[in-house]
């Protein structure tokens, strides 16, 4: 896919799924401005993940229930193999509704055309939720009596929450009285994807597996801070309850997909190659101003396959699908190299606007360390407090990317460790985008 075709903006990915020998991406697309705004589904298909046919869009706001807009929602495989689509529509008085829309011909392998149930608004917002905070259904999952159930995201006052509903028939739908999850205070939640995962290896699972030894992901998407979060729970299929299998680790408590550019994420089971694929929106750091300059606006995160983190139990890995592979070009690699305080390594042979870089650090020896600096081994480090310019004992040191010649336009990808008292190490990860361009030249090292 490419934005510089057309004068548009791209945001959520929706109902990621493999249908007849291909992939499907929908998407949040504005066809008529590179601003948010005429939101209908874009859709995109590919055989391998990395190149991708533009198709027309698959839905378009032209009902009274949706006419404001064709908002987020996800893909659900009928018993019979048909894709649905359930999603959120935006009435002209800003009501937020679910829908479903079916295939034209479920024959195509591009399912190009689809068609809204007319039945629709399937759902309306429940007594006690404010119309506007009622969205994004996720991909419905079987219970063992045969019924389905989906989550929707709202907020009641500030409490952010997710809703089950289920279903026999994928049509007609009842609220549950208990909710999936909640914490007081949070906020709206959004674009909710819930997903079981396999105890041991890589291996994905489909959204409807269930067994005892099977956990579940509940992730949310926060409106307040525009990130997402996500924990390791299991999954009671009687009280509709999610349970963190580490309640530190609670959604909304520690644990985000990605802590630079990425929101509004949402997964699907891979039944090619049995694994689960994240989809993940990167808004970048554009004005509007810029977005309208150059006339697109966001992209969709490289996809990426995640998995249970067994020896822990309560979070994921996560690495760029395998197909990357084949992209490679020139590999270049530097070992055993000293770098000292402020100096700047340039890497060269090795260019482009995405680069797959592996890099180890080893830990310093601290009976070495001059602490010209001050800073206390245990000192925390704080990301946003002077960026990669700050100095301390141990840092910041990494890589510096989207740089020009004269380092005046970069973009710094830093790390800053520090030791306690009884020796253990803490590592900070973070991101530097105040002197960010779009001029990729190089890669450097500094420290």
């Amino acid at each position: 896919m490419d934005g510089c075709a057309s004068t548009s903006k791209y945001t959520d990915p929706n109902g990621p799924m493999y249908y007849k020998g291909f992939y499907h991406l929908f998407y949040q697309y504005n066809p008529w401005g590179a601003v948010w705004g005429n939101l209908t589904w874009g859709h995109a298909v590919s055989e391998d993940l990395l190149h991708w046919l533009d198709l027309e869009p698959a839905l378009k706001g032209d009902q009274w229930y949706d006419v404001g807009g064709v908002w987020s929602g996800s893909v659900t495989f009928r018993l019979d193999g048909t894709p649905i689509i359930l999603y959120t529509g935006l009435a002209e008085d800003l009501e937020q509704t679910q829908n479903m829309a079916v295939p034209d011909d479920a024959s195509d392998p591009f399912l190009r055309k689809w068609v809204k149930s007319s039945e629709n608004p399937l759902l309306r917002h429940p007594d006690g939720v404010y119309k506007e905070d009622f969205r994004d259904p996720s991909t419905a999952w079987q219970v063992e009596d045969g019924s389905w159930r989906i989550t929707i995201g709202t907020q009641v006052e500030t409490d952010g929450m997710a809703l089950v509903y289920k279903s026999r028939d994928l049509l007609h739908w009842e609220l549950e009285k208990n909710v999936l999850y909640t914490i007081p205070g949070s906020g709206m939640w959004e674009c909710l994807d819930f997903y079981p995962v396999a105890p041991t290896g890589r291996r994905g699972l489909d959204t409807s597996t269930r067994g005892p030894s099977v956990n579940h992901v509940l992730k949310v998407s926060s409106y307040n801070d525009q990130h997402d979060y996500y924990a390791v729970g299991s999954y009671n299929e009687v009280t509709q309850a999610f349970t963190p299998v580490n309640q530190e680790l609670g959604v909304l408590y520690g644990l985000q997909y990605d802590y630079g550019k990425f929101y509004a994420s949402k997964s699907f089971y891979d039944p090619v190659k049995k694994r689960r694929i994240l989809w993940g929106w990167s808004n970048e750091s554009d004005t509007e101003a810029q977005d309208i300059a150059k006339g697109w606006a966001s992209l969709q995160a490289i996809p990426r396959t995640v998995w249970l983190d067994s020896e822990l139990g309560d979070n994921l890995i996560q690495a760029p699908i395998e197909e990357l592979k084949s992209l490679r070009g020139v590999k270049v690699s530097k070992a055993e190299v000293e770098l000292e305080a402020g100096s700047i390594l340039r890497i060269e042979g090795s260019y482009g606007g995405q680069l797959d870089i592996e890099v180890t650090f080893e830990y310093p020896d601290v009976s070495k360390v001059a602490f010209k600096y001050g800073r206390p081994l245990d000192d925390p480090f704080d990301c946003s407090e002077g960026g990669s310019a700050q100095r301390g004992v141990f840092g910041p040191f990494g890589l510096l990317v989207m740089a020009d010649d004269a380092l005046q336009e970069q973009t710094a990808l830093f790390f800053y460790i520090s030791q306690s008292k009884d020796r253990q190490w803490s590592t900070y990860f973070c991101s530097d985008q105040s002197r960010l361009d779009q001029l990729f030249v190089g890669l450097l090292c500094y420290i």
